[in-house]
């Protein structure tokens, strides 16, 4: 244990003798400049980095508001256009252009001439069909062997 004791006590003097050589001490402050110089790069670099996604997350949102706000200035110049004014006077007010005359058919007679509506006895009976499961290898064959 004296021995172990002997060499530390010997290891901090030789230290000790180089902390009073100039050149030493030098070296030593240089690489604690260079380290202090270095971290902050680092820590510069990695701020601005940060900072480059925030303004690139910000410009999106931007152009994207922007296109936002085209889109409702379109949306206001063509409720403000004559056209529309035209075809929501005659969806909601029933109202026609001058010289154009309105025929007022009565549902009974339009109901006369609509062919193809689908009963419903005929929509029942569908809906009540049993569904055939059959495997995803058969119904390819069926498709490509065009059978139903």
């Amino acid at each position: 244990m004296k021995h172990k004791f002997e060499h530390c006590a010997h290891l901090v003097s030789s230290y000790a003798q180089r902390l009073s050589d100039p050149r030493f001490v030098g070296q030593i402050v240089f690489v604690v400049i260079v380290l202090l110089v270095s971290y902050s790069g680092v820590k510069s670099i990695q701020s601005n980095y940060s900072l480059q996604k925030q303004i690139g997350s910000l410009r999106q949102q931007n152009e994207l508001q922007q296109l936002q706000n085209e889109n409702a200035a379109l949306k206001n110049n063509y409720y403000n256009s004559k056209q529309y004014l035209e075809l929501s006077a005659r969806q909601n007010f029933g109202l026609a252009s001058p010289g154009e005359k309105e025929i007022l058919v009565p549902e009974s007679v339009a109901a006369t001439f609509v062919t193809g509506l689908p009963d419903a006895q005929q929509s029942s009976d569908t809906a009540t069909a049993p569904v055939i499961q059959q495997s995803n290898v058969q119904a390819w064959i069926n498709f490509f062997l065009h059978r139903s």
